[in-house]
């Protein structure tokens, strides 16, 4: 390795591979050599955008938690916070049995601490269980996990979990909640049940943030893409588009990737195409790599046409088993004010793990968002029936290899990988300790550390001077 000029690849072009490239460049200074490499036309990965109706929209993610510090810092760094948009007050609601519902609140990531917050979403026997559960023995074991839903129905009811929890983590795992590990989704509520909580409602109880008004989601008003054109402007690195890593193998000094040598490789692609990359250099972390399933989901965007009126709610979440096909709406130019004047914006969501919308054609997947739109319209009864002439504009984002399911023994996944991590090599993306912004941003700064660190060694084993 040259102490002057380290030379550092980084395979992916989202997010997190953005994020990685610039504390590279951070840790080891400007005459670094950083690659990165994106298999795409355009960088970001899951925060693409795209136009409708003449506006640029964010067609991935479109807004991050604020309770974090990760995302709300890495804007006020990269001096974009005088960007930063939080909601309107308007509230999101739930359709549930056929009507529309004020989404429970307060809840751990749709769990409630008591009945209080649910009592007219679920049904009557659900209530009765939720009021005695405290008194019924927990069956938790330190030593295992289990789904969240399997756990939440035996403590509160299946309703509890169609109405309030799977709605809730569809929209952020594009799972149902019998299909998430409950210590990888909800590691602080493990926590509290692995020190001793006598029952769900008191763990949850513990957890939850006393009441406050301040807001919980922001946003750039120029939609991510402002994010992703500063970091990739930041960082300095190379931006290598529409270049797909075919061959990544160790060697006597690092790693080389293509036959390009490199003292140290980040790799920030989604597990499925991690683990093929890493099937013959490092199959340590491919085989677990390649335990990690994915969602496929597709994004519906909407333009409606000025004077048509929308419901008058920042979105609306669906419960399992409802007849509507998109499992969210999410009600654009409502919930954020910088949207509001022009066209109403509408986001539809559909895809889940299990249920696939690879083959749907974006005719029908469009006609599926006016559809459950105009169902909810009709059901608010904020004005006439929404008819396909209305909408003015359409666009469909499809994520054939999605979010990653974190199933139950997905914390095992994990060990499993930190077990196996070769020197100069590290892993971050969604695939490991959370699927937002903010988590993705925290990982990338992990990686960075480890391959930093591992240089740094590599350098004094050498007899070099180079500083972790």
């Amino acid at each position: 390795m040259s102490e002057s000029e380290p030379r550092v690849a980084v395979i992916g072009g989202g997010v997190s591979g953005l994020v990685a490239a610039l504390r590279l460049r951070q840790r080891l200074g400007p005459h670094a050599v950083i690659d990165v490499f994106e298999a795409s036309s355009s960088p970001g990965g899951l925060l693409a955008s795209q136009r409708v109706d003449g506006l640029l929209l964010d067609s991935g993610a479109e807004s991050f938690i604020v309770r974090r510090p990760e995302a709300v810092a890495l804007i006020d760094e990269l001096g974009l916070t005088d960007h930063v948009v939080t909601p309107t007050t308007r509230r999101p609601a739930v359709l549930a049995g056929g009507r529309l519902h004020p989404l429970p609140r307060p809840t751990l990531m749709g769990v409630p601490a008591d009945v209080s917050a649910v009592d007219e979403l679920i049904i009557p026997a659900d209530r009765d269980r939720m009021r005695g559960e405290a008194t019924r023995e927990l069956d938790w074991s330190s030593d295992g996990d289990v789904s969240i839903g399997e756990f939440v129905a035996d403590r509160f009811g299946r309703s509890v979990v169609d109405r309030s929890v799977d709605p809730m983590l569809s929209g952020v795992y594009s799972s149902r909640s019998d299909d998430i590990g409950l210590r990888a989704a909800l590691p602080q509520l493990a926590a509290r049940l692995d020190a001793g909580a006598d029952s769900l409602g008191a763990a949850v109880t513990s957890l939850l943030p006393p009441s406050s008004s301040a807001p919980v989601f922001g946003a750039l008003d120029g939609g991510y893409r402002l994010l992703v054109d500063r970091l990739v402007e930041t960082s300095g690195a190379r931006l290598h588009l529409d270049h797909p890593i075919g061959a990544l193998t160790p060697d006597d000094h690092g790693w080389t990737v293509d036959e390009v040598a490199y003292d140290a490789v980040i790799v920030a692609l989604p597990a499925p195409a991690a683990a093929n990359l890493l099937a013959v250099g490092a199959p340590g972390l491919a085989a677990p790599l390649g335990r990690i399933e994915t969602a496929s989901s597709a994004l519906v965007l909407l333009a409606i046409a000025p004077g048509v009126d929308l419901p008058d709610h920042s979105g609306v979440l669906v419960a399992t088993g409802e007849t509507t096909t998109a499992k969210a709406i999410t009600l654009s130019s409502r919930k954020w004010s910088h949207l509001a004047g022009g066209p109403g914006l509408v986001r539809a969501s559909f895809g889940r793990f299990g249920d696939p919308v690879d083959d749907t054609p974006d005719r029908a997947l469009i006609d599926a968002a006016i559809t459950d739109l105009g169902t909810v319209v009709e059901l608010t009864g904020s004005g006439p029936v929404l008819t396909p002439g209305d909408v003015i504009d359409a666009a469909v984002q499809r994520w054939p290899v999605g979010l990653p399911r974190y199933a139950p023994g997905h914390r095992d996944v994990i060990a499993e990988l930190a077990a196996h991590r070769p020197s100069g090599l590290a892993l971050c993306g969604s695939a490991y300790d959370g699927v937002g912004v903010p988590a993705c941003i925290a990982r990338a700064g992990v990686a960075v550390g480890q391959v930093v660190t591992d240089l740094a060694s590599a350098g004094a084993s050498a007899g070099g001077t180079m500083e972790p």
